[in-house]
């Protein structure tokens, strides 16, 4: 392999990298029904090259975004 190619592959690498984690990030702050729910759709999102394909078409609308500026109640 020469220096070019492994530089594209490099590249594309970052890229997935990239989009992994905030796929990764988006599934965090949202608040699914259940635990479980959120933890299968979080795991699936870190599944390497088409997880956060699938998170973005089939997971991110099924959770409701969480709002952490809240104030919680200590009661």
């Amino acid at each position: 392999m020469d220096l070019k190619t492994v530089t594209i592959w490099f590249f594309i690498g970052i890229v997935f990298l990239v989009l992994t984690n905030i796929a990764f990030a988006h599934c965090i702050k949202r608040d699914f029904k259940t635990k479980s729910k959120k933890t299968f759709w979080c795991i699936v999102s870190l599944i390497p090259f088409i997880g956060f394909i699938f998170y973005f078409l089939l997971g991110a609308r099924k959770g409701v975004l969480t709002d952490s500026n809240e104030p919680q109640n200590n009661s």
